[in-house]
């Protein structure tokens, strides 16, 4: 499992309009990795709108946002439009990155087990080395949380 203060998982994944996502693509810069389970769920949709309303302020510190799910590239291409993200989210069908940094957890809904990816934040510096995590997060309040630290 990733630990702060180590070295994060490298990856190359499909994102956004077709690109290729990879993390080498981000050397020297801060990059806010943040893991949600699906796109234009309640929750997630919450989550990507704070994200979006506060980019500015993100870039303002120098930090890169973005999100990852086992959605599809089109799914999440609709999500973006829908929600005029600014920023790139990656499509991690096969789980990789999402194992890499151990967020695929057993979860309940609605009295069933499922297996899904756990709300989760992780924040690497410019050498993609790993300087915070929060994990199993709520979205009332984490996005302000992510951005006072990278401020900091």
């Amino acid at each position: 499992m990733v630990a702060v203060g180590s070295e994060a998982p490298h990856f190359e994944l499909p994102g956004n309009g077709g690109k290729t996502i990879s993390s080498k693509d981000f050397a020297g810069k801060k990059v806010v990795l943040y893991f949600y389970p699906k796109d234009n769920t309640p929750g997630c949709t919450t989550e990507a709108q704070t994200f979006r309303d506060n980019i500015d302020a993100f870039k303002a510190a120098g930090a890169v946002i973005l999100g990852v799910s086992r959605d599809s590239v089109k799914s999440h291409d609709n999500f973006i439009t829908k929600q005029e993200l600014p920023f790139d989210l990656i499509s991690d069908a096969d789980e990789t990155l999402c194992k890499a940094f151990d967020v695929i957890k057993e979860k309940n809904m609605y009295g069933k087990k499922v297996i899904g990816i756990q709300r989760s934040t992780f924040v690497m510096d410019g050498d993609w080395n790993l300087i915070q995590e929060w994990r199993n997060v709520r979205v009332k309040g984490h996005v302000e949380k992510v951005l006072a630290f990278v401020q900091g």
